[in-house]
């Protein structure tokens, strides 16, 4: 994978533009006495963050702290956070302001304050590890997590199975018992009703499918059960996150949605909540459950192209009735990078919160869009999507983290397993440490991931009427 590139400058109108938001983390770690110099290629941060973004009210250490402006100047962060705050949008802002930003004295000290639960069992992963097209990436992805030793800060929760009536909140009951007679019989006796259902080349037939179902709902049940009781602020299920099922039929690799059923029951508790997608794919199981209420809003940020599933999430797609304009879209084309990625998104997330004022927040981290995945559509890296998250998790609201697509497994497990390591306040070493699945993670044997190479096809112009009509439909919500 080619080197990074030189950002591009964009043009953007001061009142409108997002611009790049950068921190230089390095100058940020020594205004809070860290000493450690490491180095990584993420956009210039360091690979092994050990301040953590999720201290409840921690002080903010800046004594002009410096970042680097789009045109490679330094600005001091105290002052371009004041205009990120403000309501225009100005040049040179950045996303992760004095406002938000919060830097803890120390890793004991986030300790003390927030719990993190992690959601796993034996079961839970191997049945994932059976997945069509993801085989072992569930394997993966807990074993270097564990590998880097980050499961002793977390609360591990163990699931147990959702039951037909709990997933009969959303699917039908004609559609669930189809999946369970699937174990019971020779896969050739559904070749035609299958189809009826959605099951086909996108997602295969096959004998364990029904306890997938049970597993994976009854592991984000379990992280909303936890958000709900008030145990944790932040939950993370790295094996949730199946965006694309409907309530009668499976697609695009999801034979259930557990994002759907983890929000319905987050309703008991919560007025409002805030659905964020940062897959590559436009989370379209997620946003037809909800098009119709103002009592759960939908944000996707995904790739929109002609033949691309699933085809739909156009940026006017603002869902109906009363949902008018809680469905958030915003399509992005082939190429994308980090630094435009990251304040377009981030912009547009502060808006939803000012206007929406959620009460807990969900968010499907999907790494299909991290550079050298076999998608080949977006150059970005891990930092992208942790920037996003790390926005999320200022708001100081409870959060669930899921997983979802990625389909270049070791660049999939090292993106969750650094935005884990982010979330506990960990420093990661760059290198992979030994582990069963170290051989997957050659050549280079790090945790970074280079800037993709492909062709930007996002121009100044597009990412303009982009950003202009999605905070028109977000000036709508009330």
């Amino acid at each position: 994978m080619a080197k990074a590139l030189a950002s591009e400058k964009y043009s953007f109108p001061e009142d409108e533009s997002p611009e790049q938001p950068r921190i230089n983390f390095s100058d940020l770690r020594s205004n809070v006495n860290r000493k450690t110099k490491l180095t990584s290629k993420y956009n210039n941060c360091e690979c092994d963050f050990n301040y953590s973004p999720v201290c409840d009210q921690g002080a903010f250490h800046n004594s002009r702290a410096k970042g680097n402006d789009a045109d490679g100047s330094n600005t001091d962060i105290e002052k371009r956070s004041d205009r990120y705050s403000n309501s225009n949008f100005k040049t040179s802002t950045d996303c992760l302001s004095k406002s938000t930003l919060v830097v803890p004295d120390s890793r004991e000290t986030t300790a003390e304050k927030i719990t993190v639960c992690y959601i796993y069992n034996p079961d839970l992963v191997e049945r994932s590890d059976e997945l069509p097209k993801i085989p072992m990436r569930a394997s993966m992805v807990h074993s270097l997590i564990e590998a880097y030793g980050l499961l002793k800060h977390m609360q591990v929760i163990s699931p147990s199975e959702a039951t037909l009536e709990d997933m009969k909140q959303f699917h039908t009951e004609d559609y669930l018992h189809f999946l369970g007679k699937i174990a019971d019989e020779d896969d050739e006796n559904f070749d035609e009703e299958s189809h009826q259902y959605g099951l086909g080349y996108d997602c295969p037939v096959y004998k364990e499918v029904y306890k997938l179902a049970c597993l994976v709902s009854g592991a984000t049940l379990k992280a909303v059960d936890i958000l709900i009781s008030s145990e944790a602020r932040i939950v993370i299920n790295w094996f949730g996150g199946w965006h694309h099922a409907k309530r009668d039929s499976a697609a695009g690799l999801c034979y259930v949605n557990d994002i759907v059923l983890g929000i319905q029951r987050l309703r008991q508790r919560f007025d409002r909540v805030l659905y964020v997608d940062l897959d590559l794919h436009h989370g379209d199981g997620v946003e037809d459950a909800f098009c119709t209420t103002n009592k759960v809003l939908t944000v996707s940020v995904h790739k929109h192209s002609p033949g691309f599933f699933p085809g739909t999430g156009s940026v006017t797609d603002v869902g109906v009735g009363k949902g008018k304009y809680y469905c958030v879209n915003i399509p992005l084309h082939d190429g994308i990078k980090d630094e435009q990625f990251v304040p377009l998104v981030c912009r547009i997330l502060t808006h939803v919160k000012d206007r929406y004022k959620p009460e807990v927040v969900v968010c499907q981290c999907g790494a299909d869009g991290i550079a050298g995945d076999p998608m080949e559509s977006f150059n970005l890296t891990p930092v992208a999507l942790m920037k996003c998250i790390y926005l999320l998790l200022s708001w100081n609201l409870p959060i669930m983290l899921l997983g979802g697509g990625g389909y270049n497994h070791a660049n999939t497990a090292r993106c969750w397993t650094y935005i884990t390591g982010v979330v506990l306040g960990r420093k990661l070493a760059c290198e992979i440490p030994d582990h069963k699945f170290l051989m997957e993670y050659g050549p280079d044997y790090e945790l970074q991931i280079e800037v993709g190479n492909m062709k930007n096809h996002n121009s100044n112009e597009y990412l303009q009427r982009v950003y202009r009509q999605v905070t028109e439909n977000i000036s709508h919500i009330v």
